[in-house]
């Protein structure tokens, strides 16, 4: 399989970067700068790397650099952003920052004929976000692309297939991002497209069922779209040498744990053990507040819940969970700043008896994860499933969890979840719920004072969940929300609603 090294240097969109090339059906890996060296990338066989932006000055003393050697190797490299920068200024260009200099947001592009400007017309529009800029190009190096205010926008030694770009082609303000990042990686880089999902089906299914032969394994069954269809992947691989735990902690939605029961009993003919700990987790969280403590003792109560049950089901020492990618990014794991723990990333207890964490989905982006639930049969209403994090509306709720901010929150919830189905706007969002706020508002009810909580509602739209838009949820709709869990949820005041994209948010409000 041919595959692509993203090289992060601290890019916001680095993931961005490696879901357009895996759309070619291109497998692409992220690795942090600082985590391998010229010999380890050589000894993985990559058939292009791509160097992504970051937020730092190459020129400076302690910023993200690498070892020139890199040009050395013979593989085609494309820098973007803070990685066209660095490239210039490792082959001994000229990177200055002024003032008085900077693009940020649409810009009008110039570009020259050039293998990655094929179909690309002279003008057209990138994106850019810079202050520093290219001022003098290395020896070898010839500019392809120009704006009004930055002379090298684009450059490239064609001999030694070295290409740099200082706008950012994986956004979608970038009307030929695709088209440029495709004639990179086929083109000039001659990878094959291999990356398809029944390949790696039937990969993971073989390397499980030899890794695991003879072996029990605690599955982390949460009913979400991840831990399914790992769940599935993997009971194809064992059988039932799988035991599938599913933790009812008290933090899930209105009748989630009897519907995920029945799914996954009836429906899916797992091997599930329902374990009821709502008092426990309840009883572990009283008086927390932080949002990552929050995640790290729900985390690691979920560690202690499966140690218990392999100890009733004779020692087992291997722990499956449905980890996918993101969850890797954002808990700080391959060399990214850590964002927030996952239980089933950055948020496992330091100590715990299992020997072995098998996380069969860890390289996928949720809707390659979707894409291999239905290949392996999985029905579309699970499939399609919103995603529920693991701590639950732990998350949800700010400030400390009881038990009467939880049924606050699930009856509220499962109102906007019911109008935004009712009303037959779904399609517009990938993911909407309710978050139960810690403020408190005066409101008027009967002519009466009231004084109630904030409860906030949030809806997205995203394909890949590293990115998101708010969703423009039409109004009348969320009056509708409104009136009903104002009138129908007494303890709630007043209720709004979250316009914040991600980046600079996250989906989840902690």
């Amino acid at each position: 399989m041919d595959k692509i090294l993203v090289l992060d240097f601290g890019g916001q969109y680095d993931q961005l970067i490696a879901r357009k090339v895996r759309e070619m059906h291109v497998y692409a890996e992220i690795r942090a700068y600082e985590s391998l060296c010229c010999a380890d990338i050589a000894a993985e066989g990559y058939k292009g790397i791509i160097f992504t932006g970051g937020p730092d000055s190459v020129y400076k003393e302690d910023a993200p650099s690498f070892d020139r050697k890199i040009f050395s190797l013979g593989i085609p490299i494309l820098g973007i952003c803070y990685g066209a920068q660095l490239i210039a200024y490792l082959l001994d260009g000229k990177v200055i920052g002024a003032q008085d200099f900077h693009e940020f947001g649409r810009t009008d592009l110039s570009v020259e004929e050039n293998v990655l400007f094929q179909d690309v017309p002279a003008q057209s529009v990138c994106w850019m976000s810079h202050s520093d800029y290219v001022a003098e190009l290395p020896k070898g190096f010839h500019n392809i692309a120009h704006t009004d205010r930055c002379p090298h926008a684009a450059f490239a030694d064609s001999d030694r297939k070295i290409y740099a770009v200082q706008f950012h082609p994986e956004v979608t303000h970038t009307e030929y991002g695709r088209t440029i990042l495709q004639h990179f990686v086929i083109d000039v880089c001659q990878c094959r497209q291999d990356w398809i999902m029944d390949d790696f089906i039937t990969a993971s299914i073989d390397k499980y069922r030899h890794e695991l032969k003879g072996k029990k394994v605690i599955m982390a069954l949460s009913g979400g779209v991840d831990s399914t269809v790992a769940a599935v992947l993997l009971d194809k691989a064992i059988g039932d040498d799988l035991h599938c735990i599913f933790v009812d902690h008290g933090l899930l939605r209105k009748d989630e744990a009897a519907l995920v029961e029945e799914v996954i009993r009836n429906r899916l003919d797992l091997n599930l053990i329902k374990v009821d700990a709502r008092e426990r987790f309840l009883s572990k969280l009283s008086g927390v507040v932080e949002p990552e403590q929050k995640r790290k003792i729900i985390g690691e109560e979920f560690i202690r819940v499966f140690e218990e049950e392999a100890n009733k089901l004779g020692d087992i020492s291997i722990l499956a969970q449905g980890t996918i990618y993101p969850d890797v990014v954002e808990s700080g794991k391959k060399g990214s700043a850590l964002i927030k723990s996952h239980h089933n990333g950055g948020g496992l207890p330091e100590r715990m008896r299992f020997e072995k964490i098998v996380e069969p989905l860890n390289d996928l982006f949720k809707d390659e994860v979707r894409e291999v639930g239905r290949k392996l049969g999985i029905p579309a209403e699970l499939t399609d499933r919103q995603p529920f994090p693991g701590p639950g509306l732990g998350v949800r709720v700010t400030g400390e969890i009881t038990a009467e901010k939880l049924h606050i929150l699930q009856e509220a919830d499962a109102i906007f979840r019911e109008e935004i189905q009712r009303s037959g706007n779904a399609s517009l969002a990938d993911q909407y719920f309710a978050v139960l706020t810690d403020l408190k508002a005066v409101g008027v009810k009967g002519d009466a004072r009231t004084y109630g909580y904030v409860l906030a509602l949030r809806s997205v739209t995203t394909d890949d969940f590293m990115t998101a838009e708010w969703t423009r949820l039409p109004y009348d709709l969320l009056e509708t929300v409104s009136n009903r869990i104002i009138n129908e949820v007494n303890e709630i005041a007043r209720v709004v609603y979250d316009i914040t994209s991600k980046p600079p948010g996250t989906v989840e409000w902690e």
